[in-house]
């Protein structure tokens, strides 16, 4: 399977490394926008394909490249959907320094109906709709397939984790994906009002972007997450 890569621009150093699972059916389209912007900022983003039939295989594509020394730290995984349940079931196991669960999936997940049902749970963004409905190798029923965990027990690892999730997301309501993690030291949770599922390309992506630049950044400062900002004079 090919592994899709954006680089930074020519001429600048590299700030690490992102390593980006999609979710159910999706292909790199959806993650064209994202991936051009994190990079732009100097991130390499390489979106791996997921195959929920074969997990073991997903692992190993994902290992590969974090054991790549040619890829600049730190190396976090970004997953959306099941990539973002794959994210955060992985991030203690392997070789990564922190994940981005971003509109997590958990068993149970799915927004029945018709194509139009499922892409109104996802996205109120007109363009990432329009990416929805133009991709022909986007796998359309498995947007509603079963997960393959029977159950999954969400749980902060001892990395530091970015959890954004919407609270519009009808998918996975909110409070079920965020509970694991609002009291964990190493977690930043940040809930997108009036978010839906696909939060990396909902309509506020642009501030979803830029949270997932400041922890990057803030990771770069050390893995208790210092601020990169803090407020003047007491001021919020």
């Amino acid at each position: 399977m090919t592994v899709t890569a954006w680089d930074e621009p020519a001429g600048a150093t590299p700030r690490g490394t992102l390593v980006v699972l999609p979710g159910r059916g999706e292909t790199d389209a959806a993650y064209a926008r994202f991936g051009k912007r994190l990079s732009a900022d100097a991130y390499k983003v390489r979106v791996v394909p997921v195959d929920l039939d074969d997990l073991t295989g997903t692992r190993e594509r994902v290992e590969k490249l974090l054991a790549d020394e040619s890829l600049p730290s730190p190396k976090v995984l970004v997953g959306a959907d099941s990539g973002a349940t794959l994210a955060a079931t992985l991030v203690g196991e392997v070789a990564a320094d922190a994940a981005v669960i971003a509109g997590v999936a958990l068993p149970g997940s799915t927004a029945d109906g018709t194509w139009d049902d499922q892409v109104e749970a996802r996205t109120a963004c007109p363009v990432h709709r329009s990416v929805l409905d133009g991709d022909v190798l986007l796998d359309r029923e498995a947007l509603d397939r079963p997960l393959p965990w029977a159950s999954v027990e969400l749980s902060a690892p001892d990395k530091p984790v970015l959890v954004v999730h919407g609270t519009a997301d009808r998918i996975t309501p909110a409070a079920d994906a965020i509970a694991s993690y609002v009291s964990a030291p190493g977690a930043r949770v940040w809930l997108v009002e009036g978010g839906r599922h696909d939060i990396l390309n909902d309509v506020s992506h642009r501030s979803v972007a830029a949270t997932i630049v400041l922890f990057l950044e803030s990771l770069k400062l050390g893995a208790e997450l210092p601020p990169v900002l803090v407020p003047a004079g007491g001021a919020r």
